[in-house]
């Protein structure tokens, strides 16, 4: 098995904004947002070996109402683009990094899927019994998801790992 990672919402080829925490090697599989929801069905579903399933910014949106979810769905209805963007924008805080050459058209359906995902704690249970280890990175001033109820959820399950200073890219800018 060849190293697999899933891109995140709108986004696509992002994986090298990763480096710094990603474990290249045949038994990983990784994920961004939306793509650590991909990366955590294929897991769960393949019969290949997989060690270790890193996820980044996992899109956890479990502690949102169905408002929420709604608004998110109604303004990208709306303007899917300018949705897109201001996504984009959210993504980077509070960095300077350009995604711009990643940006792929999201789907509504993938906006969508991505909202209204449920992380199954069974399906954790059953990872971590066939042996596979998890690891969570989060950034502490994420703006897409709530990086603290984020950490509650997949505390029992995985390794958590906060990065000061950045946002859902988990990029961290020099001074």
């Amino acid at each position: 098995m060849s190293k697999n990672y899933f891109s995140g919402f709108s986004l696509e080829k992002e994986e090298e904004l990763f480096t710094e925490y990603s474990l290249k090697n045949d038994f990983t599989v990784a994920g961004f947002s939306y793509g650590a929801q991909r990366a955590f069905d294929y897991v769960i579903n393949t019969n290949d070996r997989v060690d270790l399933l890193q996820l980044f910014s996992p899109a956890f949106f479990q502690n949102k109402d169905k408002k929420y979810k709604r608004m998110q769905v109604m303004y990208f209805k709306k303007d899917s683009l300018k949705y897109c963007d201001n996504f984009l924008s959210n993504s980077i805080y509070p960095s300077n990094r350009d995604l711009q050459k990643y940006f792929f058209q999201g789907s509504y359906e993938d906006l969508d899927t991505l909202l209204n995902y449920h992380w199954s704690e069974e399906k954790l249970e059953l990872l971590l019994s066939k042996g596979v280890k998890i690891e969570v990175f989060l950034g502490c001033e994420d703006k897409i998801i709530d990086p603290v109820e984020t950490k509650k959820f997949f505390l029992k399950y995985a390794n958590i790992y906060m990065i000061k200073n950045a946002g859902h890219i988990l990029h961290v800018d020099e001074l």
